[in-house]
């Protein structure tokens, strides 16, 4: 047996997609010093029971390019490796039963196409002669991509492993990390990391790891080895279901198949059709419930909470209604407040990085998230503007459990909700509020969240209640919006800043520094303000 190194740079806790990426990645940078630690077996938490789909279209370009990369990646790697991945390109169907829905994919299909992705808007005859087992009765039209993709979640992550031992990292199982050792990192207080304690697991004998660079990709255990650290990983497990039916036969060039409002995703799977949810209102699961040996594990079935996603199912595709379950599968997965990924490096303590928080997307993201993170920490800096996804823009109550479990109910079925321009968070509402905030309210104030800060919007007409009512064309705040527009132009306004941050910035030399960090000269009489952006290192702007 490998005998385990006393120092390293670079430690990487996890095996699962992420972390076997991050190593592959590091290694293809010329970074061979790599190990990676895994408590039992690589894939075991929640990369193995993935449904592996490969989508490319993201909400962002930056996203989007990370996905096309990791899509490219997955195509390449059988013959780089020789382990086998099970990648294929069928392409997916987006399916939409209302013209709201439809509007949501036609806008994507135009924006995939200013990123370079190939995308039709077809009809739903054309989706039925692409997918004939689909009922289009009540479908409006539909999105086709031919590029996405599905894998085999285990099989690609062993191809990662594979190809990052070929280039020199080394990979441990059943290697628990039960610590994060630290040092000063000068006079101001700051702290680095320098190692991980460590135990093999079921021993009780511990040692150290010195390390340079200690890497989170601890998934479903993410937030706590964070605690471990220090830093805030705010992230919560959720109960993620779907079903494999028996074989029904289907061709295996049958695209992914989804229909958001009706929750679902379907994809062929060997013969069978895994259909899988994302429900508007989830099962969140507190960490403590699951077992700390947890391993290739599942829940008990819920078929009260799978059943309205499973008739909706039967509804898109009739042919389910005769077909046999093989397998009812209820494992977790972690999803952060915003449904968007964790990256980068902790505020809290320097070289210790953190890829964590997939929120269901871990395969179609693992490739791309791996090779930014792995320039991130090579460089010093993210190669492009990764503030989407970046890991300092959470704030530290967003840590906090019972924050974490009213929000997550909600984001897991943001996946496949309606993603309406200006949409409010509905959970873990009024967090921080302005001492204004019970006079702006008795004013017909719309609150939306900002960092937390339940902040005035728009204010309501009397008569008119303040709630947006979402569309895709002017939405009723419109008219109370331009009427705030001109007060301010034409007579007062009283704006309450209690949202934003302040800095205060004193000593001789504050003008100097200013005028360095910030892209507008701030040279000027006392009395006057001026608009700026605050600058990067490198002179760079980062949100």
């Amino acid at each position: 047996m490998k005998s385990i190194p006393k120092q390293a740079q670079v430690v990487i806790i996890g095996g699962g997609v992420i972390g076997c990426s991050v190593a592959y990645h590091l290694t293809k940078l010329g970074w061979t010093d790599v190990v990676l630690l895994e408590r039992k077996e690589l894939t075991c938490g929640t990369t193995w029971h993935a449904a592996g789909l490969v989508g490319q279209l993201r909400a962002t370009k930056n996203m989007t390019k990370l996905a096309q990369y990791t899509s490219e990646l997955y195509a390449t790697l059988e013959d780089e490796t020789g382990q086998a991945t099970g990648f294929k390109q069928n392409g997916s169907i987006s399916v939409a039963p209302d013209a709201g829905r439809f509007e949501e994919l036609k806008r994507g299909a135009s924006m995939a196409k200013c990123f370079g992705l190939e995308v039709e808007v077809i009809s739903p005859r054309e989706a039925r002669e692409m997918y004939p087992l689909l009922n289009i009765d009540d479908l409006e039209g539909a999105v086709f991509l031919p590029k996405d993709g599905q894998t085999n979640p285990i099989d690609v992550t062993q191809a990662l492993a594979k190809g990052a031992k070929m280039g020199g990292a080394k990979i441990f199982e059943n290697v628990r990390v039960c610590g994060i050792e630290t040092k000063s990192a000068g006079t101001s207080g700051a702290r680095r990391v320098s190692g991980v304690e460590i135990e093999h697991t079921g021993g009780s004998e511990t040692k150290i790891i010195s390390a340079e660079i200690v890497v989170n990709c601890a998934g479903l255990w993410g937030h706590q080895v964070g605690k471990m650290a220090g830093v805030n990983v705010p992230l919560h497990a959720a109960e993620h279901f779907y079903i494999v039916t028996e074989d029904i036969g289907l061709p295996s060039n049958l695209p992914v198949l989804r229909d958001p409002s009706s929750w679902i995703y379907a994809k062929e799977d060997a013969g069978k059709m895994l259909v899988g949810c994302f429900e508007p209102k989830s099962k969140p699961r507190p960490l403590d419930s699951i077992p700390e040996d947890f391993s290739f594990g599942q829940f008990a079935e819920d078929w009260d909470h799978f059943e309205p996603a499973m008739l909706n199912a039967m509804h898109r595709i009739p042919k389910l209604e005769d077909a046999g379950i093989h397998t009812f599968f209820n494992g977790p997965e972690s999803f952060t407040p915003d449904d968007r990924y964790i990256l980068g490096e902790a505020p809290e303590l320097s070289n210790f990085y953190v890829a964590a928080g997939l929120n269901s997307i871990g395969i179609q993201s693992a490739g791309g998230a791996g090779k930014v993170l792995s320039e991130w920490i090579v460089n010093g800096h993210p190669p492009l503007d990764l503030w989407d996804v970046d890991i300092r823009r959470f704030h530290s109550f967003q840590g906090n459990s019972q924050y974490l479990k009213e929000r997550i109910e909600e984001t897991l079925g943001l996946l496949y909700a309606m993603h309406w321009p200006f949409r409010q968070s509905e959970t873990s509402r009024g967090v921080r509020k302005s001492v204004l905030h019970d006079r702006l309210e008795k004013a017909g104030a719309c609150f939306g969240e900002m960092s937390g800060w339940e902040r005035a919007n728009w204010f309501a007409p009397e008569g008119k209640a303040a709630r947006y009512e979402y569309s895709y064309a002017r939405q009723n705040w419109f008219e109370a919006s331009a009427s705030e527009h001109r007060a301010a132009r034409e007579k007062v306004a009283l704006f309450d800043m209690s949202s934003f941050a302040k800095f205060m910035v004193q000593g001789r030399d504050a003008e100097k520094v200013l005028n360095r960090i910030c892209a507008n000269e701030v040279a000027v009489v006392p009395g006057k303000a001026v608009y700026t952006s605050w600058l990067n290192e490198r002179g760079g702007i980062e949100s």
